[in-house]
C-alpha cells in the first residue's frame, strides 16, 4: 500500500518536540541563556556568527557555557556566507568574530576574551596562563599548521600529499603522548580550558582530514577517540558539536580551499558523507537521543516556508516532495514523491547544518529520509555546493 503524504498540521500532530532555549542543554538557536538565574546578572553579550561553522566562535560558546555564566547572544553574519551587518562593522570595523562585551568594554579575538572571561568570573579548572596549559596551547597551534599544510595546499609535485600526511601524524603522536600522560580523557587530569582550546580545530580536523584525506583522526588515534568520547558525554559540548557533513562543506571558503588526495579512501568516504550512510560516519558515538527525528521535523516545520522558498524547485512541487520524505521518516516506509523531484529533495539533504538547524542524530535521520525518498524518483543529484563561497547558505533566508 503506498502512504498519502502527511499534510502539515498532520506533521505537526507528530512531533512535541520542545526545548528550554534559556535554561536547557546547551543549542545553537538561543538568543540568551539563563541557567537558571535572572536576566538582571548578565554582564556579557557574545557575538558569534549564525552558522556556529566559526571554530573561535565555538571556543568562547563552549567554555559560556561549562562555567553557566549568564549571556546575551548576537549573530553575525561571516563573510563566506553574506554580506556582514553594517551595525557589527561599526561596532568591530574588521568585522571578524567572535567579539564580546563584558560590562559594556568590547573585546576580540579568542585567546583575549577568554582571559577576560577569566580574571572576572574564575578559570575553568585551570587558567590560560597556567605552566600545565601554556605548552598545549603552543601543541595546538603547532598541530593547526600541520593540518592546514596538509588539508590546504593544492599538491603541485609527486609525495606532497604523503609529506604533508607524514608531518601531521608527526604532530599528532606528540598529542598522544600529553593525553596519554594523563589519568584520564582529557589533556590534564580533568577537563579544563585546556580542552576547550582544542575543541573547534580537533573536530574540524576529524572531518575534513576523513573527507579529503581519508584519514579517521578518532578511529587511528587511540587517545584521541577516547578523547573524543569523552567529549561527547558533555551536553555542553553535544550542542556545540558538527558533523561530517556540515565541516567537509562550510570548511573550503574558509581555509582558501581544501584539497582532496584522490586516493580510494578518501572518494569512498566523500560518497559516504555526501551520498549516506550518515549513521556509518565516525563522526558521533553517544547513544542517539530517543526524540531525534522529533526534533529534526519540528526544526523542518519551524522554517518549512523559507525552505521551499529557496529551493530551486517550483514551491507547491517541493512542498509536496518535502512532506512525502518526513513522512517516511515518521513512518519508517517510503511516500512516493512526486516525479522529477530527487534534484529538489537532494539540494535541501546537502544543506542541512549541524548545529544550527538541529543536532547531529537529527541531521542523519532527516539527510537519510530526504535521501531514500529521493532515490524513490530518480538519481540526479543537487545544485552543487560551491567551493569559493557559501552564499547558499545566505542567513537573510531566515532571519
Amino acid at each position: 500500500m503506498t502512504l498519502t503524504p502527511l499534510s502539515w498540521p498532520e506533521l505537526e500532530a507528530l512531533t512535541n518536540f520542545q526545548l528550554d532555549y534559556e535554561n536547557g542543554p546547551t543549542n545553537a538557536q538561543s538568543s540568551l541563556r539563563l541557567f537558571g538565574q535572572s536576566a538582571e546578572n548578565i554582564r556579557i553579550v557574545l557575538y558569534r556568527d549564525r552558522h556556529a561553522w566559526c571554530p573561535y566562535c565555538q571556543k568562547i560558546w563552549l567554555w559560556l557555557e561549562e562555567r553557566q555564566i549568564p549571556y546575551r547572544i548576537e549573530k553575525v553574519t561571516m563573510f563566506c556566507y553574506g554580506e556582514k551587518e553594517t551595525w557589527y562593522k561599526q561596532k568591530v570595523p574588521s568585522g571578524m568574530l567572535p567579539a564580546v562585551e563584558l560590562d559594556g568594554q568590547l573585546i576580540t579575538e579568542s585567546d583575549d576574551i577568554l582571559l577576560a572571561l577569566e580574571q572576572t568570573f574564575g578559570r575553568l579548572t585551570f587558567s590560560m596562563v597556567d605552566p600545565k596549559v601554556l605548552p598545549l596551547r603552543r601543541l595546538e597551534r603547532l598541530l593547526f599548521r600541520a593540518w592546514c599544510n596538509w588539508l590546504c595546499r593544492s599538491p603541485m609535485f609527486p609525495g606532497q600529499d604523503q609529506e604533508g600526511r607524514r608531518k601531521f601524524i608527526q604532530v599528532v603522536q606528540q598529542v598522544e603522548a600529553a593525553l596519554a600522560a594523563t589519568p584520564g580523557p582529557y589533556f590534564l587530569e580533568c577537563f579544563s580550558t585546556a580542552d576547550v582550546i582544542f575543541t573547534p580545530y580537533v573536530e574540524r580536523m576529524n572531518a575534513s582530514l576523513y573527507y579529503y584525506k581519508g584519514y579517521s583522526l578518532r578511529e587511528e588515534n587511540a587517545y584521541f577517540g577516547a578523547w573524543f568520547d569523552a567529549m561527547e558525554t558533555r551536553l555542553t559540548y553535544r550542542g556545540t558539536q558538527s558533523d561530517f557533513h556540515t565541516h567537509a562543506h562550510d570548511l573550503p571558503p574558509q581555509m582558501g580551499g581544501c584539497y582532496s588526495n584522490g586516493d580510494r579512501q578518501a572518494l569512498a568516504n566523500q560518497q559516504t558523507v555526501d551520498e549516506g550512510d550518515w549513521f556509518a560516519l565516525p563522526d558521533v558515538r553517544y547513544p542517539e537521543p530517543e526524540h531525534a527525528k522529533e526534533e529534526a521535523l519540528y526544526r523542518v516545520i519551524k522554517h518549512r516556508h523559507n525552505i521551499v522558498k529557496v529551493n530551486p524547485a517550483n514551491d507547491q512541487f517541493f512542498d509536496q516532495a518535502l512532506r512525502c520524505a518526513l513522512t517516511s521518516m515518521m513512518a519508517g516506509e517510503i511516500c512516493m514523491p512526486p516525479q522529477g523531484s530527487d534534484q529538489a529533495l537532494r539540494y535541501l539533504r546537502d544543506r542541512i547544518n549541524v548545529p544550527r538547524d538541529m543536532s547531529i542524530y537529527a541531521a542523519k535521520h532527516l539527510r537519510t529520509a530526504l535521501e531514500k525518498t529521493a532515490q524513490a524518483v530518480g538519481d540526479r543529484q543537487g545544485e552543487p555546493i560551491p567551493v569559493r563561497h557559501r552564499r547558499d547558505q545566505n542567513p537573510l533566508n531566515f532571519a
